[in-house]
């Protein structure tokens, strides 16, 4: 077989492996209860123990303690990182002693926090008085940034046949994913989209 078959399959095969690698970090590995932050913003649950994500809305560092306010998403079960392109579970505010730079928790980057339940905060969603479930959080870890792939189905600028097109072939691409079966690259994902 030539390098150009065996390429696709070796990266393929490198992405699954890569992909069977993942697991919980070690700081928010444990058991934890299965309630969500909407559920949790009726209260009563003081006390409960949770693992929530997602993406930041704002960081807000006070005296003796940052809260930063969260919009929450399910996590994957492979390694506790909130899931792309999933629906709001409610949102949440997590507090923990010291000072957590905004810059550094920016609104749209993701994180994960593990604590226990205090109690709601109420703060204003536009003409909304929303009642934020509280965590005093003991982990709160911050992911990096995604690289999100953006794809341009169709363009190739090395491949030419009279019988595809100017720039385009049965490949799609000169590489795989970024060149090859489906064109395109990688960029930086963003991740602040949500609204307020």
């Amino acid at each position: 077989m030539s390098y150009q078959v065996l390429k696709p399959l070796v990266v393929a095969l490198a992405v699954l492996g890569l992909a069977s690698c993942a697991t919980v970090p070690r700081e928010l590995a444990g058991h934890y209860a299965v309630i969500t932050p909407q559920q949790a913003s009726a209260g009563g649950v003081s006390g409960t123990q949770v693992r929530w994500g997602g993406k930041i809305i704002k960081t807000d560092p006070g005296r003796g303690e940052t809260c930063i306010y969260v919009l929450g998403k399910p996590l994957n079960s492979s390694d506790a990182r909130p899931r792309i392109g999933a629906d709001s579970i409610g949102r949440f505010v997590a507090c923990h002693p010291g000072f957590y730079d905004p810059e550094v928790y920016a609104k749209g980057r993701e994180l994960t926090v593990t604590g226990t339940l205090q109690g709601t905060v109420v703060r204003r969603v536009g003409q909304y008085d929303y009642p934020y479930p509280r965590v005093v959080a003991d982990v709160i870890h911050l992911w990096p940034v995604r690289l999100a792939y953006r794809g341009y189905y169709g363009y190739n600028s090395s491949f030419y046949s009279p019988f595809w097109g100017l720039g385009y072939g049965p490949w799609w691409g000169d590489g795989f994913y970024g060149g090859g079966f489906y064109g395109g690259g990688f960029y930086d994902y963003d991740g602040g989209d949500d609204d307020d």
